[in-house]
């Protein structure tokens, strides 16, 4: 490129004071020598840009390579603590275990668990509710809604539920968690008789009626994609220990569940 521009300045320099001729060469080999730069030019951009684009990529790759390695963890050995979830669940007289709610959107989980939990708490148990909003706002922000998403949704929540039973907790969820198979890992985590499904039996049609966030709306108009109960599939509970219905007043509702899990021996 240095030659280029050298020779190009050459020959503007010679066309000074020179001959008819060699000014008449000057002006046919000037173009040239400035086409020859340009070209030679674009090409050492496009050079730097391609470098550039292949080191930008270079390093997500190892980025995205060391994350995956970190998301393997190898050499690992569970320990055991003396303090474990018997003595835990006996110092709070209580038998740990997850009471989760399952069911459309608008079907009427969250409002059940949080009046559950109340008279729950009221009572001298010691609860703490998992809601799915919620918990989207925190450990699960980088989640979306396809099915990948929403079973890497359901496997964290089982993890932290799975944490509050070791904790001797008794673990209210509200998910709308639609497929079955997610449900029965989180079952699988536990001791049996610790995972109580509550299927919260709205129909669709009810639930869209009540559409208290406004979502059936907008999934109905297209604004919002892969919404339960309207283009992505919702699998009801095969087995559920307790079959919730909401046609009735809540408190009605509550009571009747809570005696239903002590008559069970869930509680």
């Amino acid at each position: 490129m240095v030659l280029v521009n050298i020779l190009a300045n050459q020959l503007l320099i010679s066309n000074t004071g020179n001959s008819s001729a060699s000014l008449g060469m000057t002006k046919h080999l000037y173009p040239l020598v400035a086409r020859g730069r340009n070209i030679l030019l674009r090409t050492l951009t496009h050079k730097r840009i391609t470098n550039f684009r292949r080191d930008a990529m270079h390093r997500v790759s190892t980025k995205i390579q060391k994350g995956n390695n970190m998301n393997k963890a190898t050499n690992v050995v569970w320990h055991n603590y003396e303090v474990n979830k018997q003595k835990r669940a006996e110092a709070k007289k209580q038998k740990p275990m997850i009471i989760w709610f399952t069911g459309l959107s608008g079907s009427g989980k969250s409002t059940i668990a949080d009046a559950l939990e109340k008279k729950l708490f009221a009572d001298g148990y010691h609860t703490y509710l998992l809601d799915g909003d919620n918990i989207r706002h925190g450990i699960n922000k980088n989640l979306g809604f396809s099915d990948e998403d929403r079973t890497e949704n359901i496997r964290r929540i089982g993890e932290i539920s799975k944490l509050f039973v070791d904790a001797g907790l008794i673990v209210i969820t509200a998910f709308i968690s639609p497929f079955q198979s997610d449900r029965d890992t989180v079952r699988s985590l536990v001791d049996d008789g610790e995972f109580i499904e509550v299927f919260v039996d709205t129909p669709l049609e009810v639930c869209e009626e009540r559409d208290p966030k406004g979502m059936y709306k907008k999934a109905r108009a297209g604004i919002i994609k892969q919404f339960t109960g309207i283009d992505s599939p919702y699998e009801a509970p095969v087995e559920p220990e307790v079959v919730c219905k909401t046609d009735q007043d809540i408190n009605k509702t509550v009571q009747i569940l809570a005696t239903e899990l002590l008559e069970k021996g869930y509680l």
